[in-house]
């Protein structure tokens, strides 16, 4: 059982349409039966505020699975935005699992990428297969909240929510969607996560600096040799370091 993730159940007729108002991600196909959709909720800045999957399981009921840290405070935005939509949203006595290899009964393939295999929502709590999920996070370069995803700070676009199907572009308005979209249309991303290599190490959170000593940008998770960090295009040229430690990208 993954236990640093808040469950909640989403009741009354409006449910489906206040999330599509206001997450980055089409929750339409939700419509159609069970299945699971990951979304962002972003300020009207365009800046990032959580991320959670959306879950339609087979009994028809409606989930949101968020980050534990990041629950209380979009509870208060969802409940601030809720106004008169017969909307209830109430915690969830169920529990969520996540693992790779053979998927389980009633089990959902990750909607980020392949390599984060399947979650599945019961009622009992099951054992979880030990995953160094820092490892595939940083092979395949996905963010995470309270890491590389930073609450009023980060740009989706420049995490990589395209990507990993975290955002969709035709479904209409959202809160933040102006922003997004112009980022999208209308300019070319000069900052953004990568993957580098490292030799060495240093904290979470170091400022990294280019070959000629400047600011090129942040280090985020590090695993055998290699990092997920947030690096100015014109500047990650070359041999950079982050304290003690020299990277490049990969």
């Amino acid at each position: 059982m993954t236990t640093d993730r808040t469950l909640w159940t989403l009741t009354g007729k409006d449910a489906l349409t206040f999330l599509q108002g206001l997450v980055t991600n089409d929750l339409r196909p939700l419509e159609a039966g069970p299945g699971i959709v990951w979304a962002a909720l972003l300020t009207p800045q365009g800046k990032y505020l959580a991320d959670f999957f959306v879950v339609r399981g087979a009994g028809g009921g409606l989930l949101i699975d968020i980050a534990t840290p990041l629950a209380a405070d979009t509870l208060r935005r969802l409940t601030m935005y809720r106004l008169r939509a017969d909307v209830q949203i109430s915690p969830s006595a169920l529990t969520v699992t996540r693992g790779l290899g053979p998927v389980p009964e009633d089990a959902m393939p990750d909607p980020r990428h392949p390599a984060l295999g399947w979650r599945l929502y019961g009622d009992q709590p099951m054992p979880e297969p030990e995953v160094d999920w820092d490892a595939i996070r940083v092979a395949n370069l996905i963010p995470e909240s309270g890491i590389e995803l930073v609450p009023d700070d980060t740009y989706i676009l420049e995490a990589g929510f395209e990507r990993l199907h975290g955002v969709d572009f035709r479904k209409g308005c959202y809160v933040g969607q102006e922003v997004t979209a112009r980022m999208k249309h209308k300019t070319e991303l000069r900052k953004g996560l990568v993957q580098v290599v490292m030799e060495g190490a240093a904290p979470v959170g170091s400022d990294i600096l280019s070959h000629d000593g400047k600011p090129a940008g942040t280090l985020f998770t590090q695993n055998d040799g290699f990092a997920i960090a947030y690096l100015r295009q014109d500047r990650s040229d070359g041999i950079m370091t982050a304290g003690q430690a020299r990277l490049w990208v990969a």
